[in-house]
């Protein structure tokens, strides 16, 4: 990046070895386009290069301390840190399931919304033939139980909504999930934890908080990453996100496993942390008629207070080798002293 500098620019650097570059510099010109494309290691290098540029990352950096969600939510999502001077987690956000991960995304421009590419939640099963319709014909569907979007409920840990070939709108009382995150929540730096997802208003029990949300993966190459996940968490300082989820069918003769990588993609919900007495977050699958997989979702499992850490139990707790246990540090009176496992 400091290739922009002419000679003339680099004999005005002043004591800190900051060069002052024209304000018609080319770059200095589209430097909103493009610095929000810019990791933190990136930003923090262009950043050392004029004093121009340090401010416009500084500037980029606050923006993206103010919200997580890139303006992909209704509310912002802001990162707290009272602990050390790490601004924020670097992620790449998406409000729904994707099929494969981002190269890059904008975070910190000045206004506008990052592009996504199409989810799997709007890949659905095809029709049988043009006079079978996989969705209900309700103006709406929250007038009694008689919207056949409701036939999958009362299924062990399983709720059903209305689909995208159901002609209610969005704001059907059988699309609670669907409209994205509609409480305030932010992100808070957590001693001994790193960040955690606390609530930033009173929430109520019962309440819909999220989804899980990342990158979809084929269980061979989920595998895959967790020894790499393993082997990084080893050497300290890395915390993955890959949550494994499993569907038993009505039938109770088949298993449908999802594999929903969040540690470079996902939303806030790769914050949740884990708590051994099963936390105050309740996990549901969803499924949209006519929608192709099923979505895991985080509703209040009680009343939740203002500045309350949000969590759940990641499993039962198994015996592991020394060399690949981590330690749990929820604080729980039931803390078993080391977080929950499987083998991937």
């Amino acid at each position: 990046m400091s290739q922009f500098g002419t000679k003339k620019c680099r004999r005005r650097a002043d004591a800190g070895g900051l060069v002052h570059l024209p304000p018609n510099s080319d770059f200095l010109s589209c430097k909103e386009l493009v610095l929000p494309w810019l990791s933190p290691l990136e930003l923090a290098n262009v950043s050392g290069t004029c004093k121009v540029l340090s401010r416009a990352c500084a500037s980029i950096t606050q923006r993206r301390s103010l919200d997580a969600s890139r303006g992909l939510e209704k509310f912002s999502i802001p990162f707290v840190n009272s602990i050390d001077p790490v601004p924020y987690s670097y992620f790449h956000y998406a409000p729904s399931q994707l099929l494969h991960s981002l190269d890059r995304q904008p975070w910190g421009s000045i206004g506008g919304r990052p592009s996504l590419p199409d989810s799997p939640n709007h890949l659905y099963f095809e029709t049988v033939s043009d006079s079978v319709t996989l969705g209900c014909s309700c103006e709406r569907c929250d007038n009694g139980r008689s919207c056949p979007c409701l036939r999958l409920d009362g299924l062990e840990g399983m709720d059903a909504e209305c689909g995208p070939n159901c002609k209610c709108e969005l704001d059907c009382g059988n699309r609670l999930t669907q409209g994205g995150i509609s409480v305030k929540l932010k992100i808070v730096r957590v001693a001994g934890k790193g960040w955690g997802l606390f609530a930033d208003q009173p929430i109520r029990e019962g309440q819909f908080i999220c989804e899980y949300t990342g990158e979809l993966i084929m269980t061979k190459e989920a595998q895959r990453r967790q020894q790499v996940y393993d082997q990084l968490a080893r050497r300290g300082h890395f915390s993955s996100a890959l949550l494994v989820v499993r569907e038993h069918l009505p039938s109770g003769m088949a298993c449908l496993r999802l594999n929903v990588d969040a540690t470079r993609i996902g939303n806030v919900s790769r914050f949740i942390n884990h708590s051994c007495d099963g936390g105050n977050l309740s996990t549901v699958l969803i499924r949209s008629i006519g929608a192709l997989l099923p979505r895991l979702c985080f509703f209040s499992s009680k009343y939740i207070g203002q500045d309350e850490e949000l969590s759940f139990s990641y499993g039962e707790s198994r015996p592991r080798p020394v060399s690949d246990s981590s330690l749990c540090f929820c604080g729980s009176s039931f803390c078993s002293g080391s977080l929950p496992s499987e083998h991937t």
